[in-house]
């Protein structure tokens, strides 16, 4: 049965200049699209600026400051949005600090001024955030919706990250990192969900906690806000969510997973992921065929019909429209092809999701060589807490190029000894592109794995393919 509504959407929009301290991180971009649409004018400054979320930025019409300088931020702003990656320290922050200025942070501003009145759903989870968050949206879409959203990435079918929607629902990716320097909760304890997607729960974010139990404290956190006539979509194959339901659960749970017993399973018709069955209580209810690979995606994927079927959504209506599906730039994007060699980029920077990324695409090319080109560039990966996860998880490659930079604070070598496949470390984007240019063959998939912009390499890569 549908969750009833939550009454009539407010309006808060109140016109006013911010400035956005991180403006060209995937969140605070999309916090930036979503002032910008509201009638706010907007500025903005960041340090390390790249495609996408430029791009995006650019085309708004949204200046831009590169550098935390004082005077990047206009005397006549009103507020200043604080993104997470800046500290105490930071000169900008400094500034605004002594000058006594009005701040807050991303999540809180969108807790503020478009969140009230909506029926927000959010997805949480340690992988597949940005891909679930943009499979809910789709399928609202399709459903007629009109939904507003705030993805970690900017969604193909949309074209941008985040926008207002002029429907009831609103989707937002449930970052469990934290909120900001002065707010150490993590950002989706201040959506106060409806509907709250839980996808997985591992170790990750080395730098704000100690272990699994803390991040799951945070989880916890998320589920006490989700009211009794809302719901909890939860997979039910993690035991580390399990543990998280046990601390207590005040909102009907719906579990889904591969085994049959739980309120939603998939049955794979093609080993690839690309074809599964969806039932719902055992009962078959839809057929998905879509562009996506690997079961991590048929995961993704069940977890946002459930949580649309919550809203009211008729799942074997919208299924169907998942066949056209794009997904999220940087998500593996395949970018071009030269050679007969493809290569991709993907955002993926865990061991879990380096594994079952690749697990996908050796389901679609078969006996093909696989390159992995991988920046080991998160806060966790880093700090080293994933080096031993690290060379398992990329078995499946038939070659890998590493790239340990200077400042890498842990032995690449180890972690390049113990990868099945050919594989070698470098210290710089240009012995990388070289390396690649070596090893790869025509008929390769190339995949290029980095949070970060990783120096433009699988575009630099590309041309090199096209002009040999």
């Amino acid at each position: 049965m549908a969750i009833p509504g939550s009454g009539r959407i407010g309006d808060n929009r109140g016109m006013s200049k911010i400035h956005i301290l991180g403006i060209a991180g995937t969140f605070m971009g999309g916090v930036a699209a979503l002032a910008r649409e509201l009638g706010h004018q907007v500025e903005g400054s960041d340090q390390a600026v790249y495609p996408p979320m430029s791009t995006q930025l650019e085309t708004l019409g949204i200046a831009l400051s590169q550098g935390y300088l004082p005077d990047n931020i206009s005397p006549d702003c009103d507020e200043v949005v604080v993104g997470n990656a800046l500290s105490r320290g930071n000169p900008a922050v400094e500034a605004v600090l002594d000058a006594g200025r009005r701040y807050t942070s991303g999540a809180q501003w969108l807790s503020e001024q478009v969140l009230p009145g909506r029926d927000t759903l959010a997805v949480a989870g340690t992988h597949g955030k940005t891909t679930t968050t943009t499979i809910l949206a789709f399928l609202l879409q399709a459903a007629g919706r009109e939904p507003g959203f705030l993805i970690g990435g900017v969604a193909e079918d949309f074209g941008v990250s985040a926008r207002i929607g002029r429907g009831r629902e609103f989707v937002v990716e449930a970052d469990e990192y934290d909120t900001a320097f002065f707010d150490k909760r993590s950002k989706f304890v201040h959506y106060r969900p409806l509907v709250a997607i839980l996808n997985n729960l591992e170790f990750d974010h080395a730098d704000i906690f100690p272990d699994v139990a803390a991040i799951q404290r945070q989880f916890h956190h998320l589920v006490r806000t989700v009211p009794a006539r809302g719901r909890l979509i939860v997979n039910g194959e993690d035991a580390h969510l399990a543990e998280v339901l046990a601390m207590g659960c005040w909102t009907p749970v719906e579990r889904f997973g591969f085994e049959p017993s739980l309120e939603w399973s998939a049955r794979l018709l093609n080993a690839d992921g690309s074809a599964f069955s969806v039932l719902h209580r055992g009962v078959d209810v839809a057929t998905v065929q879509w562009p996506l690979l690997g079961r991590h995606n048929v995961l993704n994927g069940l977890a946002a019909l459930a949580a649309a079927h919550a809203v009211g959504v008729d799942v074997a209506q919208v299924a169907p429209a998942l066949a056209r599906f794009n997904s999220v730039k940087r998500r593996m994007e395949v970018i071009g092809q030269a050679r007969g060699v493809t290569v991709y980029d993907d955002f993926a920077h865990h061991p879990t999701a380096i594994h079952t990324t690749l697990q996908g695409l050796r389901a679609k090319v078969g006996a093909a060589r696989i390159v992995v080109a991988m920046e080991p560039r998160s806060n966790s990966m880093r700090l080293g807490a994933h080096a031993e996860a690290l060379a398992p998880s990329l078995d499946i490659a038939d070659a890998v190029v590493f790239l340990a930079r200077p400042e890498l604070p842990w032995d690449a070598g180890k972690v390049i000894a113990a990868v099945r496949g050919d594989a070698q470390a470098v210290a710089d984007t240009g012995a990388l592109l070289a390396r690649l240019g070596e090893v790869t063959r025509d008929g390769d998939h190339v995949v290029f794995m980095s949070n970060g912009g990783f120096d433009g390499a699988p575009r630099r890569f590309l041309a090199q393919l096209q002009a040999s």
